[in-house]
């Protein structure tokens, strides 16, 4: 795990740190956060690191209980489905909404998202390729001027994202799977095929979905 810069704001850093542990499956689900010995390795005190618990309770990402360290969340087969039903009513929301906005350095950036993307797939870096994942679809929900829409959004893209790192075994062949979902949403938003946009995405948003219950089927 990274150590604390002094320069930054310490609970700042110290919530980058513990949430890209958890997004990348660093700290798995389950784990406990005691504050003594994760303030110690991040060398802070205890203070900012209980303002990150605090942050990272709030995006529903660790589990805080009264007497007891901090633990890392669990997703469900009920969770999974929850947090994509919430996504499809934010996402298309979101893009059919913001699409109008979308200029070529807009499509520049998606284009150059995807391109790293495909570069994540071929070095097997499936971490990586899901934060650009997320990136993707939060190049869209940055474009909307409702914050509060966004908070909302980040969140279920973040959790949803983690919850294919931990159900680990679906991860490579959900990733070439979305890759190609990727950039048949931007093939028609080039297009200026807005209507085709919106049905790529819902199709995408479907088979992630259905991808999630694929794992849970091989659980049962």
């Amino acid at each position: 795990m990274k150590k604390i810069n002094k320069t930054v704001r310490l609970s700042d850093q110290a919530y980058d740190i513990i949430k890209e542990s958890i997004l990348t499956g660093e700290l798995a689900a389950g784990d406990t956060l005691p504050e003594e010995r994760y303030a110690t390795q991040l060398g802070i005190s205890r203070t900012p690191f209980r303002d990150t618990l605090a942050r990272l309770a709030a995006e529903g990402l660790v589990i805080q209980k009264s007497g007891a360290p901090a633990v890392v969340a669990e997703f469900t087969k009920e969770m999974s489905l929850e947090y994509m039903e919430l996504r499809y009513v934010l996402e298309v929301y979101n893009l059919e909404k913001v699409l109008p906005k979308v200029d070529e350095e807009i499509i520049y950036s998606l284009r150059e998202n995807v391109d790293q993307q495909k570069d994540a797939i071929s070095r097997n870096s499936y971490s990586d390729f899901m934060a650009r994942d997320r990136e993707f679809h939060s190049i869209f929900i940055d474009l909307n001027n409702n914050s509060e829409l966004q908070k909302v959004a980040h969140k279920y893209n973040n959790d949803v994202s983690r919850a294919f790192l931990l159900l680990s075994s679906t991860v490579p062949t959900s990733a070439t799977e979305a890759l190609e979902e990727h950039c048949e949403i931007l093939n028609a938003i080039e297009q200026k095929d807005y209507v085709g946009a919106k049905n790529k995405l819902l199709i995408h948003l479907s088979k992630v979905e259905q991808r999630f219950m694929r794992y849970y089927e091989n659980q049962d």
